[in-house]
């Protein structure tokens, strides 16, 4: 489907062999047994025959094979060893070793169902002034936690803890320290367990999937804050208990953690995790847990969904419209669809959820090719919190001020400080300036290996380049006129931050994009104090807009709300109008309301005015008058091919290669566009030209790009300088 060579498809499946090194073991033979029989009988022994008594005597005793770094322990082992290895009086073996994992002891509350609260009416009410705080830190307020983090949150001592896990108050297991390490810096509300009537009809449609043991596709599209995670889980109960194993996709490895966190305490230790930043021997030996059976319910993010588990029931796709499910590199598959395709191979259920469904999925589901299921109302029916458009041409007719913060927005996060409550701040651009122009030739300064500007962060001094990493000090004159009027364009998200802090100096106020953080840590860091109040405003990229429950957001202002509608992508609509509806999900999660602003200069734009009133049958029912007169997904099968090269002249003439082949494509149904420079014509020194190809059967689409590889190949175009892309989700 994806027009990849099988080595790296094999190389994208298998797991990882990190966690296998290769050890030398000893094995005693009979004329060994001999040997230590003359030697333990004789009287005056020389050193050599001392040490290899020695040896030989430990092996006797042991009765196995014996490592080779035991012997070293022993005087003159090594030498005794190979010695006898020579008079066979041994034998020896390379074996596969799996390294040992660091585990962590993880707490939880072992509630009976329905328990919520520490009062008498839960049956918790005989609990000690100590065990009240750790109730409240397990069960109401964090979830599980790590032994050491539990004990120092909830002020007790550890043997108290381990002692309630021994009269089964609490409940414990261990898992990999990578895997969860640093969570607990993290303050996360966990689900009720309590469905209401909209999750209780959607989950009973998916047990009747379950029972039937036929493939069905279900998209699961429900508002920010309905609670459709609590869905996910009540459906890998539900295959669990038909004796199924379950598979559950999230975008990003925060989340991954998180709902990792909470299988683990609903379903125990049978749960494994697999993504990205794992360590390679972690990962390997999650994936080893999967492959003997071990783990029946696997958490993870794209790659995950190769995770060998046998009889699989069921598939979850959170978030099944982000595009951090699409690969980068070969193979270029996209895991939403890959676990579709799985789940039918397998007669599972796969279900997809969102919010912001993507066109394609939505377009399925309303076609009869997928069954809707629907959440139209949060968790106890609190509501959406109501969105205000910001014009800033207005702001600038008014104020005669082009800043990233309006007065309407600042009016706003000063009323939250008073009222101490949070504020989340949303601006989509890193550094501090978007780029560097000259004044009085208007010379921007660009990267020197990709046809883009350098972007300006303040705090290290420099401009950089967001693709390829190239940096460099920020000039005094322009490099082309010598002119001293250099000037700095646009804001990032390290101005607004900068900003902030000058207007409300007593705030507490820290950034989230990367940037700022740098590692795991620094990012649990930010997201817990956040989260456990110690700050009052998070600026962030959309690493902020989606997945989190802040209890205490009551303000999110959306900052350069239109910086994505000017991109040459078809989809820019799409992911604005995303974006904007996830970030505005944030706001009013929990007892008290919220509110979101969202600054442009476009408020005119359909994707904002619908994000607004975050009215998505509306974006979708438009948005897809415009695919079908395009002939864009979902109405047409979409490939790119990119050819590349250090050398312009090569990547020209091969292009044009191609273009000679691809010609006559179009009577056969493959509309061609192209060759033209790509968006980023030069990308980390090569020179690119790039072909899009619409076909409206897939079969189509297919067949020509398998001729097309195979016609690179005799014309000697090298492997590596033609990229097709099938179902991309940038055009980049």
């Amino acid at each position: 489907y994806y027009v990849a060579p099988p080595g790296e498809v094999f190389r994208a499946m298998l797991p990882p062999q990190i966690d296998l090194r290769h050890e030398r073991e000893f094995l005693l033979t009979d004329a060994g047994r001999v040997r230590r029989a003359e030697l333990d009988a004789a009287g005056n022994r020389s050193e050599q025959e001392v040490a290899e008594l020695a040896l030989l005597s430990l092996m006797h005793i042991e009765d196995r094979p014996v490592r080779a770094d035991r012997l070293r322990k022993l005087p003159g082992g090594e030498a005794a060893a190979e010695r006898l290895l020579r008079r066979h009086q041994l034998e020896s073996r390379e074996v596969a070793v799996h390294r040992q994992a660091r585990v962590q002891k993880i707490v939880a509350w072992n509630a009976v169902p329905g328990e919520r609260s520490p009062g008498a009416d839960a049956g918790t009410g005989s609990l000690t002034e100590k065990e009240a705080r750790i109730f409240h830190v397990l069960a109401e307020e964090r979830g599980p936690l790590p032994l050491p983090a539990l004990a120092k949150l909830s002020k007790v001592s550890r043997p108290l803890i381990e002692r309630l896990i021994r009269q089964e108050k609490l409940k414990s297991w261990d898992e990999p320290l990578a895997v969860e390490e640093d969570l607990f810096e993290v303050d996360y509300t966990p689900p009720s367990n309590v469905l209401n009537v909209d999750q209780e009809r959607e989950l009973g449609e998916i047990k009747g999937w379950l029972d039937s043991g036929a493939f069905h596709v279900g998209l699961l599209y429900g508002v920010t804050g309905s609670g459709k995670t609590e869905v996910y889980l009540g459906a890998v109960e539900a295959a669990l208990a038909r004796g199924k194993t379950a598979l559950i996709l999230v975008p990003e490895i925060a989340l991954t953690l998180w709902v990792g966190r909470l299988c683990r305490a609903r379903f125990g230790s049978g749960v494994a995790v697999l993504h990205s930043a794992l360590a390679e021997v972690e990962r390997a030996r999650e994936w080893w847990r999967v492959r003997r059976g071990e783990a029946r319910v696997v958490v993870g993010t794209r790659s995950a969904v190769f995770a060998p588990l046998e009889n699989l029931g069921l598939v979850v796709v959170d978030e099944e419209q982000e595009a951090s499910y699409k690969q980068e590199e070969t193979p270029r598959y996209h895991g939403r669809d890959v676990a579709i395709v799985r789940a039918k191979l397998e007669g599972a259920v796969a279900l997809l959820g969102s919010a912001t469904p993507s066109l394609e999925s939505f377009h399925n589901a309303r076609s009869g090719k997928y069954h809707l299921l629907q959440l139209e109302s949060r968790v106890e029916n609190r509501p959406l919190a109501p969105v205000e458009i910001v014009d800033l041409r207005e702001e600038f007719r008014s104020t005669h001020r082009a800043g990233p913060l309006s007065s309407k927005l600042s009016a706003a996060i000063a009323a939250r400080l008073a009222e101490g409550t949070q504020s989340l701040i949303l601006i989509n651009r890193r550094g501090y300036s978007w780029f560097v122009i000259c004044r009085s030739c208007g010379a921007g300064i660009q990267c020197e290996n990709c046809s883009i500007s350098l972007t300006y962060h303040k705090q290290r001094g420099r401009l950089e380049c967001h693709y390829c990493g190239f940096s460099r000090r920020v000039p005094e004159i322009c490099p082309k006129c010598a002119s001293e009027h250099v000037y700095f364009f646009g804001a990032g998200a390290e101005q607004l931050e900068e900003k902030l802090r000058e207007k409300f100096s007593g705030a507490r106020i820290a950034r989230l994009d990367r940037d700022a953080v740098r590692t795991k840590r620094a990012y649990q860091q930010v997201l817990g104090d956040f989260a456990s109040g110690k700050l009052d405003i998070l600026v962030g990229t959309q690493m902020v807009a989606k997945g989190h429950d802040f209890q205490r957001v009551t303000l999110v202002g959306v900052v350069s709300a239109d910086s994505q509608l000017s991109l040459p992508d078809f989809r820019a609509a799409e992911r604005t109008f995303q974006l904007l509806t996830q970030v505005a999900g944030r706001a009013g999660r929990g007892a008290l309301p919220g509110e979101v602003l969202v600054e442009t200069y476009y408020p005119e734009h359909y994707a904002i005015g619908l994000a607004a009133r975050q009215d998505y049958l509306a974006f979708f029912e438009r948005e897809l008058q415009f695919r079908r007169l395009l002939h864009y997904p979902p109405f047409t099968a979409l490939a790119s091919v990119l050819v590349r090269d250090t050398k312009i002249e090569n990547a020209i003439r091969w292009s044009r290669q191609l273009s000679a082949f691809l010609a006559p494509q179009e009577s056969r149904g493959v509309k061609v566009l192209g060759p033209a420079a790509a968006p980023l014509a030069r990308l980390k020194r090569e020179y690119r030209f790039q072909f899009l190809l619409k076909a409206p059967k897939r079969a189509q689409l297919t067949r020509v790009l398998s001729e097309l590889l195979a016609f690179s190949e005799e014309k000697e175009i090298p492997g590596k300088a033609v990229l097709v892309d099938v179902d991309p989700l940038s055009l980049f």
